[in-house]
């Protein structure tokens, strides 16, 4: 008769959830690890994604901006989780920055070229165009 009263004590709704002695947990979200890089365990270790984030991010300014892009999708991870990997973070966030601004100065060149074009530019665009180089050149007439 005790055990049928602590029971129904137990899946009462209203009691105290805080004094549930086995409180569910999401053994999906608690047992998940975080690692730095893509592809998990098989990754580097911490220092050495530090170091590898370090040079994606300082490669990327000696005109390689692709490799900021590599450094976001290698250390996607870092990213995704504000927390983790503090001196990881730092060099990924930069290199995100870094690429998005690198993106819309290339879009904005590319578009303007493209849109634009010889109105836009007037007697200057055949100076500006490389489909002509061969005429400014003399080598049109030698094949």
């Amino acid at each position: 008769m005790e055990a049928s009263r602590s029971d129904e004590s137990n899946l009462s709704p209203n009691r105290d959830r805080r004094s549930n002695p086995n409180p569910v947990h999401n053994s999906i979200i608690s047992s998940a690890q975080v690692w730095p890089t893509i592809d998990g365990p098989l990754g580097l270790t911490e220092e050495a994604s530090v170091d590898y984030a370090r040079r994606f991010y300082k490669f990327g300014f000696a005109l390689l901006p692709w490799l900021w892009a590599v450094n976001c999708f290698y250390f996607w991870p870092v990213l995704r989780h504000s927390r983790a990997f503090p001196q990881i973070r730092n060099y990924v966030v930069r290199s995100a920055i870094g690429f998005s601004v690198f993106t819309a100065l290339l879009s904005a060149w590319a578009l303007t070229f493209s849109i634009g074009g010889e109105e836009l530019f007037g007697p200057v665009w055949d100076k500006l165009v490389m489909y002509n180089v061969a005429d400014r050149l003399g080598l049109a007439g030698l094949a």
